[in-house]
């Protein structure tokens, strides 16, 4: 068994043992007034699984000195990586964080797609050899200033962002795309790095031929935040997910076995709270568009799913997974 598959067998098992197996049971759960139940218990367990990762990162702390983190698009990598964090703190241990953004090379030798388009997910936009000098000197107990990449220029700032040296309990963050592929690392000693995979692995089986797919959550989550969160439309989010997927399976699915620890960001109550926030801006998406189609598949779905109450809404702590997506997150290192 893979570990991705462990995952969604474990996930599968607590399902079943908490009664919640299939899209009916879940709509009794919802229809029963039991939304905020179900957000407590959701919680909790992932709660746990942060808790549990924070302590496989200790037990190896004598040699793990990074954490590195990856995943697909819309899968809760950002709160994921702070809500460990924090339990490694509570251990003891000092997280210390590295933008990986910041490495990229200057953008006249950013690499280009199939299409001519400049492909920043590509590995080769990132600066792999100036990246393995710093964190070799981080690792060696030497101070380095940290880059900052200029974004709307295309380059790398001439200041630094910030000076840093790694004292004793500290533990290196990263988070990226490519966290997971050794050819980032390459003149990084493995042992020192704790790989950790973050996805939602896992979706309820349903009847009357429904399809609930991991991927259509994963592009509802991205549907829902991209609209509050950056101001693109869903029928842009639809029409740039196959390229989204097209770099996933380059760039992040061929490493995921590398991982230490799977985490499956899966919840019971995602749809039920995406379909409060997808419906309204999918029943908007002009009927001519070339999205349409996408988008009456993914209205169908959640036309068979009860969607929360407002009351249900409320009940999500700021710092679930869900408020990534829908907005109201408080979570800090």
């Amino acid at each position: 068994m893979t570990k991705i598959e462990a995952a969604r067998q474990e996930y599968a098992d607590w399902c079943s043992a908490v009664g919640i197996f299939n899209i009916e049971k879940l709509d009794e759960v919802i229809r029963s007034g039991r939304g905020m139940q179900l957000v407590k218990l959701c919680e909790e367990r992932q709660e746990e699984k942060y808790r549990q990762i924070a302590w496989q990162i200790l037990w190896k702390s004598e040699k793990t000195r990074l954490v590195m983190m990856s995943g697909p698009s819309s899968s809760g990598k950002t709160s994921s990586s702070i809500r460990i964090a924090r339990h490694c703190r509570d251990l003891g241990l000092n997280p210390r964080v590295i933008e990986l953004d910041n490495y990229f090379v200057d953008r006249q030798f950013t690499p280009r797609d199939e299409d001519g388009n400049l492909d920043f997910e590509s590995l080769e936009a990132m600066d792999v050899e100036y990246l393995g000098i710093q964190l070799n000197a981080l690792l060696n107990g030497e101070e380095v200033d940290l880059p900052h990449f200029d974004f709307t220029e295309g380059k790398r700032d001439k200041d630094p962002l910030c000076r840093m040296k790694l004292e004793k309990g500290d533990i290196l963050f990263m988070e990226g795309i490519h966290a997971l592929n050794p050819a980032l690392t390459p003149t990084v000693d493995d042992e020192s790095i704790f790989h950790v995979y973050i996805s939602a692995l896992s979706a309820l089986p349903g009847g009357e031929k429904v399809h609930n797919s991991t991927t259509d959550k994963r592009l509802l989550r991205r549907i829902v935040r991209d609209s509050r969160a950056r101001g693109t439309s869903p029928e842009e989010t639809i029409m740039r997910w196959d390229s989204v997927r097209r770099g996933e399976t380059r760039n992040i699915f061929p490493y995921e076995e590398n991982a230490d620890v799977v985490f499956n960001s899966s919840t019971l109550y995602d749809l039920p709270v995406l379909k409060y926030f997808a419906m309204p801006l999918l029943e908007k998406i002009p009927a001519d568009s070339p999205a349409r189609a996408k988008a009456d598949t993914l209205l169908y779905f959640l036309n068979k799913i009860t969607a929360f109450s407002e009351e249900d809404v409320n009940s999500i702590p700021e710092s679930s997974i869900m408020r990534e997506f829908i907005g109201g997150q408080k979570l800090t290192l």
